[in-house]
């Protein structure tokens, strides 16, 4: 199938210079011609143009009230100028108001063509460019950072504030809290957002390949170093590098490593005597408790407190449960659009068995149990046995004594059933707390808030229920 051609109007008040180019862009390009403004606003707003090749002079009218009406259409065009030599200052004046660029008349036509192939070549690369910062953004922004707790807004708030200044951050926090996402959305903030961010796994490396990833190493420097190579903080110049498990890398590299992140900012290449210099900032993320390492004396005390500027704790799913729907919601667009289903939201009793788990893995398991969820379901709603085994398993587990995960989460499970498992549920956990809600809300795994959410909710259904067993 033939590619779409891009679209061209040659505006001009003289049919001869209209027909000449007309005849010599047709071939590459679907062409358009207007001798006035009102017709080539007729073509602009009919059809999606793609470059506009307009004269200064058009009979009594001005191209620049032209260029002016097209660069303010919702979808602006490319604006090139044809002038003749006495008027090439009004050119220049119609490319600081937004026109790519002027051609001088008598035409080289040539010269036409090469700009105009030029003209189109940038505008697909600038949107190409838009097309794959806007990708960036959706996954590393502040808004792919979904949830509205009180535990997630106090991280986006330190963001938001440690993003524009120069300090290193620590990101502390269980696997699957999101850390990384974190460290982007940093640097996505930062004014270093043009440069690169740089990632370096280092539980993944042995110490010497470590060390050689860090900074790099000479020809020679160990067996297999064919070439000289250059190191992540040589590649982060200008820019970002995130040391993700920082907590694993031994202690040799530790002290080379706080050489390069003091006010220094020096290294050598593994097998290399020059000293280098890289200007980066440093995000560091780990699992672990660094400060007990400092403690026990498995990490350097000085290095701790260099990348310990400003300190983010990711809050494990498990103290932000009010969150769940609001990830799940973005999870299944994302997978029900990635598999070309049609799957936009959970039974209740699969949602029930979402906020009851207690997710070892955080929002990342959660993101594959809703992938698992949207792959195995055969209607518009994951169920329960759409969910992946441990999920059911440890949901089922949950459940008070005499109630079966079958009958709690089945399909067949009545709204009286559903009502009397959560009733049961939250009695039980009130009960082993002395009616204290606070504790038994952590008990559940859900905030206070949600709590009281919920028992006014089983209240209200209990009375509902109770009001139509009379009306029968």
């Amino acid at each position: 199938m033939d590619s779409i051609q891009p679209i061209v109007l040659i505006v001009d008040d003289e049919k001869h210079t209209r027909d000449g180019l007309r005849r010599l862009l047709e071939n590459d390009y679907d062409v358009y011609v207007a001798g006035d403004i009102a017709s080539a606003m007729n073509v602009l707003e009919r059809e999606h143009v793609d470059l506009v090749l307009t004269d200064l002079r058009l009979g009594g009218e001005d191209g620049m009230q032209l260029i002016d009406r097209a660069l303010k259409m919702p979808q602006p065009p490319i604006c090139i100028m044809m002038t003749a030599y006495g008027s090439v200052d009004t050119a220049v004046e119609a490319m600081k108001r937004g026109a790519y660029d002027f051609v001088t008349k008598p035409l080289n036509l040539d010269k036409v063509e090469m700009l105009i192939a030029r003209a189109l070549r940038d505008s697909k690369l600038e949107q190409e460019n838009q097309s794959l910062r806007q990708q960036v953004d959706e996954r590393y922004g502040l808004e792919n950072m979904i949830g509205d707790s009180p535990a997630l807004h106090e991280v986006l708030d330190t963001i938001r504030q440690v993003a524009p200044s120069s300090a290193n951050v620590l990101i502390e926090g269980e696997s699957g809290t999101g850390k990384e996402l974190a460290a982007h959305a940093i640097h996505n903030l930062s004014r270093r957002n043009k440069a690169k961010f740089v990632t370096v796994h280092c539980a993944a490396l042995s110490p010497t390949l470590l060390e050689s990833e860090l900074f790099g190493h000479e020809k020679g420097a160990f067996t297999g170093a064919h070439e000289r190579r250059m190191g992540r903080f040589e590649q982060a110049n200008g820019g970002t590098i995130f040391l993700d498990e920082v907590a694993e890398i031994p202690p040799m590299t530790q002290v080379k490593l706080l050489r390069v992140i003091s006010e220094e900012r020096a290294f050598e290449r593994v097998g290399g005597n020059q000293t280098l210099r890289a200007d980066v900032r440093l995000i560091a993320a780990t699992n672990k408790n660094l400060e007990q390492l400092v403690k026990e004396g498995k990490f350097r005390d000085d290095l701790y407190f260099r990348l310990n500027v400003v300190r983010i704790i990711m809050p494990p799913l498990r103290e932000r449960k009010d969150d769940i729907p609001l990830l799940v919601r973005a999870f299944l667009r994302q997978f029900s659009k990635a598999n070309n289903k049609e799957v936009g939201d959970l039974t209740s009793e699969a949602m029930n068995a979402l906020l009851t788990y207690h997710w070892p893995g955080n929002v990342r398991e959660l993101r594959t149990a809703i992938e698992h969820g949207v792959v195995m379901a055969t209607g518009p709603k994951i169920t329960p046995r759409d969910l992946p085994s441990a999920l059911r398993q440890a949901a089922g587990a949950a459940l008070p004594r005499g109630i079966s995960a079958s009958k709690a989460f089945g399909e067949k499970a009545s709204p009286l059933d559903l009502h009397e498992t959560e009733r049961k549920l939250i009695l039980q956990a009130l009960a082993t707390t002395n009616g204290n809600v606070t504790a038994a809300a952590k008990k559940l795994g859900i905030s206070r808030r949600t709590l009281h959410r919920k028992i006014n909710e089983l209240n209200a259904a209990k009375k509902e229920i109770a009001s139509k067993t009379e009306s029968t």
